[in-house]
């Protein structure tokens, strides 16, 4: 699977640490970030991670276009929801995209940690278990 990794700057520590206790299970997909959470959970962790601009530079707009794309699978948006973002409109697109293409996501370390679970067990293969035109 295709999962993709935002972490806003008061959570980026978080997605390190879930990173680092999840090792196992990423380390079998193919994992894209944008950019400073990505060194930071490479740099953590040794997962390769293919990473795209900084959020406020417009990485988090090309993880969009990949979803849009139908080219992610799971999204890991660990947002903080107290300090207000410049860009947040960009946020609420990236997950209003997640809707449109049924693209599980998680926004906080619960669900983060409820899918990943579901990862490991296959739960998340579904696109292969309905018809595509209901998507």
């Amino acid at each position: 699977m295709n999962i993709a990794l935002i972490a806003h700057d008061k959570k980026k520590e978080l997605m390190v640490q879930f990173c680092i206790a999840y090792c196992g299970i990423l380390s079998r997909h193919n994992l894209c970030s944008t950019g400073t959470t990505g060194k930071l959970v490479a740099e953590a962790t040794g997962l390769p991670i293919h990473c795209y601009l900084s959020g406020s530079q417009g990485g988090d707009q090309q993880i969009a276009s990949r979803i849009a794309c139908d080219e992610i699978d799971l999204l890991l948006f660990f947002r903080d929801p107290i300090t207000p973002k410049p860009h947040e409109p960009n946020d609420n697109n990236l997950l209003r995209l997640c809707d449109v293409h049924n693209i599980p996501f998680a926004t906080n370390i619960a669900t983060a940690e409820a899918l990943i679970h579901s990862l490991e067990r296959g739960d998340l293969d579904w696109r292969n278990l309905i018809n595509p035109s209901l998507y």
